[in-house]
């Protein structure tokens, strides 16, 4: 008998279905000779302290190093404290009942670092000992799975995933049990206040920006503005430089020739620039940037994002979801023009698709070597049915960025034109020549939110135009804004370090904060902790993480760009290099972040609300 098991009942259901397997029993399905069984996620965590014989909270057992990690039950809170899941062990008995009379295992939790856990604490807590073979794919539709079984993959090909899987679970428990408890126990509080190797430099970002933009001090500036005269066509130009006196800006007005006072010259053209630039279509989607693209068009929380489309996904609608990577390789690339076909009846994307049939594609996103475990997201073809209205939101953004991908460069004209009127003055604007990839979703040009002027006159250099009107502007710095979701995510992505250039934060990925499929749960947790809160579309810090943060963020754990690079070594593990050597470096670190949370919570008293 072949056991396949997947990560939840609805995935092991479809594909049992793919199978013609019908019949139903307690806790799997079977028929066609083979039994299709489940998890419902993590059934099995890395057991509690008290497990290891650390009782209670006390200095003397830190830090906590075990010397062997043990699995657990996965915990239910209940009356009489946390116990064993009753659920979740009688599950793990039917798989048990399963595995012993199988001839052959095969596994088909989600294919990713998660999936790849799930399945081992599984194998290893039953103590099994039958080989096993994996199945990979990136898409539920019935082609994509049956391809996938023809294509089954030895079990120990994927060993390295589970190393770093397993590395990333005992280092979230080494640095989250022993900082918890440290700064709990020394800071005179009776809470709780939780740390984690990802959940505090999150929150240290959150704090550091929050605090930065309410003590930021605006600084007063002075502009001077025209509005010369062509043929009826009034536009905006801009003194060159920026006046920190009020005085020094009504100088230079006072020279402005305005002909409508009988200045003779007005506004003299000193140059006319004009250069065309093209604006390539943005990368196909990975979780990270279709959560950002919600949070911004829909306001969907990066929680809510991942759950619509793992619901899209596990209706076969869109492919694998928790993917870090934007690009396809040419394989997949060769179902695009059929896939982008399917489109063409969209009431929405209907035109762009006809454009794009048999027309020469972009290929800025395909490239092999960029695809990680997963390719980046994309419909897989199936027509959709009854979605909801944010199911149907967040699939048309996966459908459009594939249009979009594939589309056109942008073509723009940048025009800046230089005036002389007692002194410089500068006015710019952009002017689409090619609309491309942005009639995809009609969007309006984004820069030009910042320009005085949508759309210039044709003038020459030399001529000399009226200037209608003149004024002194007063203007303020201002602050980084709050960060909401989309912004938080992006920075996540790069250790909050702020790059805008596409290519080079695909570079930055692996040292990131997490990985695309986590940041949405840590923001979560974050917010359960009442370390956060959302105030309209920003994330604020409360009392209590504001708290948490003046004691933490001079300590290594709320070092962003620290903590990401483990995330880094934790990707090279995947590539073969030592568990034993990161473990080392975890528990050194563990160590000094203990040591360094129990002096800096020593005598202060901790007000969490």
């Amino acid at each position: 008998m072949k056991v396949i098991i997947a990560e939840k009942p609805s995935v092991g259901r479809e594909i049992a279905k793919v199978f013609g397997a019908t019949t139903k029993k307690d806790g799997y399905m079977e028929g066609k000779g083979y039994t299709f069984t489940w998890a419902f996620g993590h059934l099995l965590q890395l057991a509690a302290p008290q497990e290891y014989g650390y009782y209670g909270w006390n200095v003397q057992n830190l830090p906590m190093l075990p010397q062997k990690f043990k699995l657990s039950v996965r915990k239910v809170k209940t009356k009489d404290g946390m116990v064993e899941d009753p659920g979740v062990r009688k599950q793990l008995d039917i798989i048990k009942a399963l595995f012993d009379e199988a001839t052959e295992i095969i596994v088909a939790t989600d294919a990713g670092r998660e999936g790849e856990l799930i399945f081992r604490y599984i194998y290893y807590y039953l103590k099994c000992k039958k080989p096993f073979k994996r199945l990979w794919i990136s898409s539920q539709t019935d082609a994509a799975i049956k391809e996938g079984f023809r294509n089954l993959k030895p079990g120990s090909d994927y060993d390295a995933l589970f190393n770093s899987a397993h590395c990333r679970s005992q280092s979230d428990w080494l640095v989250g049990m022993n900082a918890t408890q440290a700064l709990s126990l020394s800071s005179g509080t009776r809470s709780v206040l939780s740390l984690g190797r990802v959940q505090t430099p999150t929150l240290a970002m959150i704090c550091a920006r929050y605090l930065e933009n309410k003590n930021f001090v605006p600084q007063t500036y002075y502009q001077v503005s025209i509005q010369p005269d062509k043929d009826g066509q009034v536009f905006k130009a801009v003194s060159e430089k920026n006046f920190k006196t009020k005085e020094e800006a009504q100088a230079v007005l006072d020279l402005v020739e305005d002909v409508t006072l009988g200045f003779p010259q007005g506004g003299h053209i000193l140059s006319v620039e004009a250069k065309p630039r093209k604006e390539p279509p943005p990368l196909l989607h990975d979780l990270s940037s279709l959560q950002q693209e919600a949070n911004k068009r829909k306001g969907f929380t990066a929680d809510q994002t991942l759950t619509l489309l793992q619901n899209l996904y596990e209706s076969k609608l869109v492919t694998y979801p928790r993917t870090g990577s934007r690009y396809i390789g040419d394989d997949v690339y060769a179902g695009v023009p059929a896939l982008i076909d399917k489109f063409m009846d969209h009431k929405e994307f209907g035109k762009q698709a006809t454009l794009l049939s048999g027309a020469k594609l972009n290929k800025r996103s395909v490239n092999a070597k960029k695809v990680t475990d997963h390719h980046a997201i994309l419909p897989t073809g199936e027509t959709p049915h009854q979605l909801s209205a944010d199911q149907q939101a967040i699939y048309d953004m996966v459908a459009g960025r594939m249009l979009e991908a594939f589309h056109q460069d942008c073509i723009k004209e940048i025009t800046k034109i230089t005036v002389q009127s007692g002194s410089k003055f500068i006015a710019s604007g952009t002017v689409i020549q090619t609309a491309g990839w942005r009639l995809v979703f009609n969007d309006k040009d984004e820069e030009k939110k910042d320009e005085e002027n949508a759309t210039l006159p044709k003038v020459t250099q030399g001529e000399n135009l009226p200037v209608t009107d003149k004024a002194l502007l007063e203007k303020q710095t201002k602050p980084k804004p709050l960060y909401n979701e989309a912004s938080l995510l992006k920075a996540l992505e790069t250790a909050g370090k702020e790059i805008d250039d596409e290519e080079l934060r695909q570079a930055m990925k692996d040292s990131g904060l997490g990985t695309p499929a986590t940041r949405a749960a840590m923001i979560e947790t974050l917010l359960k902790r009442n370390y956060i809160s959302r105030e309209k579309k920003n994330l604020v810090p409360t009392e209590t993480g504001l708290a948490v943060y003046e004691v933490v963020k001079h300590q290594q754990i709320a070092q962003a760009e620290l903590t990401g690079n483990w995330e880094k070594r934790l990707e090279e593990i995947r590539s073969g290099a030592s568990v034993s050597a990161f473990q080392e470096e975890i528990k050194t670190y563990t160590r000094a972040i203990t040591q360094e949370l129990l002096q800096a919570g020593k005598g202060m008293v901790i007000k969490v609300s």
